[in-house]
């Protein structure tokens, strides 16, 4: 599956959490949601992934968590905020680095239409 229809699976799946639930809930209820809806279309996805830094030859927890890895794929950052912010984006970033993996989306589920809180990002 290239990295394109993967995506785009992922949005179809993240639209329908946001269908279901609406606006308003806290991420982790959008999170729980979207695993099922990716284990559901066959997508292997894990939640919560931690993320070590590499400093001087040793991998240190530093606390940054993936809220969805689509391993060697795609960085899944769910928010539920009024708007992004270039501090997301910043945090995507830093997320994708660490994971080394090129291409992450940020989700939005804080919106009337899922299409508005929507971000793709390539590093």
């Amino acid at each position: 599956m290239d990295t394109d229809y993967l995506t785009e699976k992922v949005i179809g799946c993240a639209i329908e959490v946001h269908r279901q639930l609406g606006p308003g809930l806290l991420e982790s209820s959008y999170e729980q949601c979207l695993m099922f809806e990716l284990a559901q279309a066959g997508i292997n996805a894990q939640a919560q992934i931690a993320l070590p830094i590499a400093y001087k030859g040793m991998m240190i927890e530093a606390g940054y968590r993936v809220d969805i890895l689509i391993p060697g794929r795609l960085v899944l950052e769910l928010k539920s905020v009024d708007k992004l912010m270039p501090i997301h984006t910043a945090q995507m970033l830093t997320y994708l680095k660490l994971s080394g993996v090129r291409k992450g989306l940020l989700i939005n589920f804080n919106v009337n239409k899922l299409t508005n809180g929507l971000k793709r990002i390539v590093l």
